[in-house]
């Protein structure tokens, strides 16, 4: 089946939908670069911020609209890299309140 702006597009709203929103600065002048079309300035961002799976996602979207050859590759690279986020969101968030319950038992 042939690839359309369409099919990319919901594509794309997937990835960002399961990235969420932004945990940082930088993170979040990714995605407004995004949201504006610079993808640019985002694969800049995303060469500059190399352990962030969040920009690291948003670096791959914007050239997912060419329509090429590589677009599916591109769409799961961009996804493999908005689970990576997801796992280490959840990990720091599952630490933090593992950490919290242990430091305030009396035992």
């Amino acid at each position: 089946m042939p690839l359309t702006a369409d099919s990319v597009s919901k594509a794309v709203n997937a990835i960002l939908d399961s990235l969420g929103v932004p945990t940082n600065s930088t993170q979040a002048e990714a995605l407004k670069a995004f949201q504006n079309g610079d993808y640019q300035r985002v694969k800049r961002l995303a060469s500059t911020h190399l352990g962030d799976y969040y920009i690291k996602s948003l670096g791959y979207l914007g050239s997912a609209f060419k329509l090429t050859p590589n677009t599916d590759t591109i769409l799961a690279e961009s996804a493999r890299s908005a689970a990576d986020f997801t796992r280490e969101k959840t990990l720091t968030e599952l630490g933090k309140a593992i950490h919290d319950a242990l430091e305030t038992d009396p035992a």
